[in-house]
């Protein structure tokens, strides 16, 4: 039987390059965002084609939930109903604004907050017990370089992601002896469309041109000089996954090209 990984906003940027490489490994893949499935149609096309010249007989299914609505748990369940387990649960989604704090707007705080660790509260919360049932899991919170070292006008992005990797070690420690491992991935700059999104924000904040934005402020704590791709964090997420992993839990992995080396 196949293992079956659920990835939470995975219909666009890392989530679905890692949704990609799972279902090229062999998985059946939940894919998760708040869209419509007809909207989402060109997404779940992409995973099944990845790896079908190999006759690969996996599964891939969308799963419509808002996770700013507290809808976690309810995902992890509708998942386990179609696949009848959970392996592997990523937690992926998440929304940004970057702004001063004395400007941000306290819905743009909860909604940050809502699905970016939240939401990973009540799918770990859901998904525990069926691990441990089946007497294996995984969970991958993929967090960020702002879940170990902060940037002004990201106020709810950080404190949203500092509390991921708290939660991420706090869940470790509960599930150490029941072969469930629990870590986060935290990767620096990742050209997705959320970032791009973040580089107009910094644009508008600051008052300086696109370019000056990747050069000055996001590539500088990078020593690399080099965004990071989705597929290095896809990598990573697939090795966590595996038995030669089981010894690795309550870690936070940066993948930030040296930031927080300094």
């Amino acid at each position: 039987m196949a293992k079956a990984v659920l990835i939470t906003g995975s219909t666009s940027g890392i989530g679905l390059v890692i949704a990609r490489r799972f279902f090229e490994a062999g998985y059946d893949v939940g894919l998760n965002s708040f869209e419509p499935e007809a909207e989402i149609e060109a997404a779940l096309n992409e995973v099944k084609e990845t790896g079908s010249d190999r006759g690969n007989s996996s599964r891939v299914e969308y799963f419509q939930a808002d996770l700013a609505n507290n809808n976690g748990s309810e995902l992890v369940e509708d998942f386990i109903k179609t696949f009848g387990r959970i392996d592997v649960l990523i937690n992926n989604a998440g929304v940004q604004k970057v702004a001063p704090i004395e400007e941000f707007e306290t819905s743009d705080w909860e909604k940050i907050r809502a699905v970016g660790l939240d939401a990973a509260y009540q799918t770990i919360k859901s998904a525990v017990p069926a691990m441990k049932n089946q007497g294996w899991g995984r969970i991958i919170n993929i967090a960020s370089v702002h879940g170990l070292v902060a940037s002004p006008f990201k106020s709810a992005y950080v404190a949203a992601k500092h509390g991921l990797v708290g939660l991420t070690k706090t869940v470790a420690l509960e599930t150490a002896q029941s072969s469930i491992t629990v870590n986060a991935i935290c990767p620096g700059y990742v050209l997705t469309p959320l970032v791009e999104k973040q580089i107009e924000d910094q644009a508008n904040v600051h008052g300086i041109s696109r370019d000056e934005v990747v050069k000055t402020i996001m590539l500088a704590p990078q020593p690399t000089g080099k965004f990071v791709t989705p597929e290095e964090v896809a990598e990573l997420a697939i090795y966590l996954s595996g038995d030669m992993a089981r010894s690795i839990t309550g870690t936070s992995i940066a993948v930030d090209g040296g930031w927080t080396a300094r």
